[in-house]
């Protein structure tokens, strides 16, 4: 920072987003709420990614209302051909994406013996199939005009250590974590950037059902900050990844924001 910048500008031009275009899949929950709130405060437009018309317009005109940019696309982002579309709206507005979220999920606290092939496929279809279908169809644009570009994949504190209710769940995100770190090695010469963004315990709708009161005190005794996450407090790691200039060295990484959760053994 010189004299004749200010601590604001020196900011701005770190993680500033003015003239990107942020898609955000699960744009339409609590965190990917959050998410694309902190992308357009940042001054990225953002395409909230959702099956919720109004949940998603809800989103927008909040984003809108707090002078940002943002548009609601419906997706099914299973599916390849609802990926191709939701690219084709973009590009009839006049947006080219330059960062993808990937925040669609789903869970279930199904013991481990009556889990079915129905719920396994489901969930696993949700969590990891929409990821693996979106980095494919994203990258193939981004690689074909050359474009810079910026994944952040949603993964999960159980992908990483083992937590107890949440078998399905916490393989879909053990196996997002590891697709990060091959795409990432895949495509950081064509100067796409890939990394995961692993939220502790932040109630969010794919997890209340899970959270117990015998559950919570649990949690609780292992968070040294002796409380949930807060949706915003994603911000700054969200921010930090999804821009060129602050993150421009950072690929295959795994961001973890858990209160302290993953620094305690006994």
């Amino acid at each position: 920072m010189t004299m004749s910048t200010t601590p604001a500008d020196y900011l701005t031009n770190l993680f500033g987003l003015t003239g990107k275009t942020a898609v955000v899949i699960g744009g339409t929950g609590v965190l990917g709420g959050a998410i694309s709130d902190c992308l357009a405060s940042a001054g990225a437009h953002v395409a909230v990614v959702g099956r919720s018309e109004e949940a998603g317009e809800n989103r927008v005109a909040a984003i809108q209302d707090a002078g940002g940019s943002a548009q609601f696309i419906a997706a099914d982002v299973t599916s390849q051909e609802d990926l191709e579309t939701l690219i084709s709206k973009l590009n009839e507005t006049g947006h080219t994406s330059d960062i993808l979220v990937n925040g669609a999920g789903i869970n279930s606290p199904t013991p481990f013996l009556d889990i079915t092939d129905e719920e396994w496929d489901r969930i696993f279809n949700v969590n990891l199939r929409s990821v693996r279908l979106t980095c494919q169809v994203f990258a193939k644009h981004w690689l074909e005009e050359n474009h810079r570009g910026s994944i952040i994949n949603i993964a999960s504190m159980s992908g990483m250590i083992p937590l107890s209710r949440v078998f399905t769940y916490s393989a879909t995100k053990a196996a997002v974590l590891n697709l990060t770190l091959n795409l990432a090695r895949e495509w950081a010469e064509q100067n796409i950037r890939v990394n995961a963004l692993s939220p502790g315990f932040f109630p969010a709708e794919q997890n209340r059902k899970v959270l117990t009161p015998d559950r919570v005190e649990s949690i609780m005794r292992h968070t040294p900050a002796n409380r949930f996450g807060e949706p915003q407090e994603l911000a700054g790691a969200v921010l930090l990844l999804a821009s060129e200039n602050a993150g421009s060295f950072i690929t295959g990484e795994n961001l973890v924001v858990d209160g302290g959760f993953s620094s305690m053994t006994i």
